[in-house]
């Protein structure tokens, strides 16, 4: 699962050295994406927008190792997988609690385990609610309430999570499309723009496939 990366044969050791060490750089990139072709799918099939939207978002997250990045007993390397740590709502007292759920490539399964793991958990109030929780996880939120232009992280830490933190916020129709707010808080040590900007797509481009794995109701 934890696959360790040796820096005499890494292609961004001397960067990843700079970011950590010297300019210890944090960036956030905020977009948004075409999401229309998820949604239909999503009524389609009389699903939950949530975890198919956080499918979506995992299985971009999951095809890109950049982003599944983290330090193992003190060794550097990357998880060949990661699975969501999200948050939940609590409307009567306006708070949150993060959960999370396993990964599975294969959609139903998926939302199955997202949709059950919301159920139990939705009246456990906490910051951290569910146990078991493994080192190979990344931190999804949502914002449904706004549609926001950018959003930014104001952290100041040692740079130890290597993990990115994703947003997404409230859709809207633009052009008969419906868009959707998008922000994706990187640490510069192991993804540049170029690796952010092709996770940003690789997350479009599955939710403009959603035919192609939303196909029975679950």
């Amino acid at each position: 699962m934890f696959n360790k990366i040796y820096m005499e044969n890494w292609e961004r050791a001397e960067h990843f050295k700079y970011y950590m060490a010297l300019l210890k750089t944090n960036y956030t990139m905020n977009v948004e994406i075409d999401i229309t072709k998820l949604y239909d799918f999503v009524r389609k099939h009389r699903l939950k927008f949530f975890p198919a939207m956080l499918y979506a978002v995992i299985k971009g997250v999951n095809m890109n190792k950049e982003f599944r990045m983290a330090y193992k007993d003190g060794e550097l390397g990357y998880w060949d997988w990661c699975d969501p740590s999200y948050t939940i709502f609590h409307p009567d007292d306006k708070t949150f609690s993060d959960i999370w759920s396993e990964y599975h490539e294969d959609f139903a399964t998926f939302y199955k385990g997202v949709v059950k793991d919301i159920e139990e958990y939705k009246d456990v109030k906490g910051v951290k609610t569910k146990g078991g929780r493994g080192e190979n996880f990344c931190p999804v939120s949502s914002v449904p309430w706004i549609n926001f232009k950018a959003l930014s992280h104001d952290t100041y830490t040692e740079p130890g999570m290597l993990f990115p933190v994703i947003v997404f916020g409230k859709f809207v129709e633009k052009n008969g499309k419906k868009m959707i707010p998008l922000s994706i808080f990187v640490s510069h040590a192991v993804a540049d723009g170029w690796h952010t900007s092709k996770l940003v797509k690789d997350i479009e481009e599955i939710a403009k496939s959603a035919d192609n794995w939303i196909k029975v109701e679950v």
